[in-house]
């Protein structure tokens, strides 16, 4: 069992749990991920580790309720613990000392983004941070990005907090204001239309690119092959290979349809869920929020 000891709503519709996990805090690297269920007929679905206190022996983690995995985990309290808890999982993101990075992070993808970006600041490169979302509500973890970076530029599709556009607007500047010669790396995790579209901004450039992908997931071990993808026209499995790799040799085209071939199931399940405690069903124009 692990004790849930803090819990705080960062966005909305997000949410931060701590966790005492004693053993994944002190072998956590940034860019690992936990695999946990809610129960014991619950299914299993991973979670990237936001943070990690060796010393308290806790790991944050962060968290968007729109599914009924995530939305029953929002329900947890303070005091309460989650049965089920499997990590560190995956490989830890390459950190090298290439001068300038761009860490990019997109919706709740910023909590996964936060401890790269520390990381590359410890090894002692010059990190500009970009984090974006839809609208200022879903923003968070300004301040702990701002604090480990040396610039940060935030910005939301509408403009309603800091600049209006898209994270690939701000990066397409910084490539232009730095030069692409001078940038030793971008890394980007968040929805995958941003990952997407992240990659083909610095592919005409051949800007080393990293992306983090979250593709479907189960046992978390490489055995199930739930998770497979295509890298450089070979199957990778996310949970092992990755979950990062070269975003120029990712195929996104099959990995957005293999994260649309449940979205029936899940939408029941949801809905099915949230008449089951009483509470109001999502919009129509979005099935698979829950």
């Amino acid at each position: 069992m692990f004790k849930i000891l803090q819990k705080e709503v960062l966005a909305e519709n997000t949410k931060k749990i701590v966790v005492e996990a004693r053993d994944v805090a002190s072998h956590a690297k940034a860019g690992q991920f936990v695999i946990l269920r809610n129960d014991e007929r619950g299914e299993r679905y991973p979670l990237t580790i936001a943070d990690f206190n060796a010393a308290q022996g806790t790991i944050p983690l962060v968290f968007l309720e729109m599914g009924k995995s995530t939305g029953r985990l929002g329900q947890f309290d303070v005091g309460g613990a989650i049965p089920d808890l499997v990590g560190p999982l995956g490989n830890p993101t390459r950190i090298e000392n290439v001068g300038n990075v761009i860490c990019i992070g997109g919706g709740v993808g910023i909590a996964a983004a936060y401890p790269v970006a520390r990381a590359f600041a410890q090894a002692g490169n010059h990190v500009v941070g970009v984090i974006g979302a839809k609208n200022k509500a879903l923003l968070f973890f300004e301040d702990e990005m701002r604090a480990v970076c040396d610039e940060l530029i935030v910005t939301t599709d509408a403009g309603s907090h800091g600049a209006k556009g898209f994270v690939t607007e701000r990066l397409s500047e910084l490539i232009e204001r730095l030069g692409a010669d001078a940038i030793g790396e971008v890394f980007a995790v968040g929805p995958t239309v941003m990952m997407k579209a992240v990659a083909e901004t610095t592919r005409p450039h051949g800007i080393r690119t990293t992306v983090s992908l979250n593709p479907i997931m189960v046992d978390g071990t490489g055995m199930c092959g739930g998770c497979r993808v295509e890298v450089g026209g070979e199957t990778k499995f996310a949970c092992v290979d990755g979950p990062d790799f070269d975003a120029h040799q990712v195929d996104f085209g099959l990995l957005m349809a293999r994260q649309r071939m449940y979205l029936q199931e899940e939408s029941q399940a949801c809905q099915a869920w949230r008449l089951e405690q009483g509470l109001k069903i999502s919009d129509e124009e979005n099935p698979a929020s829950c």
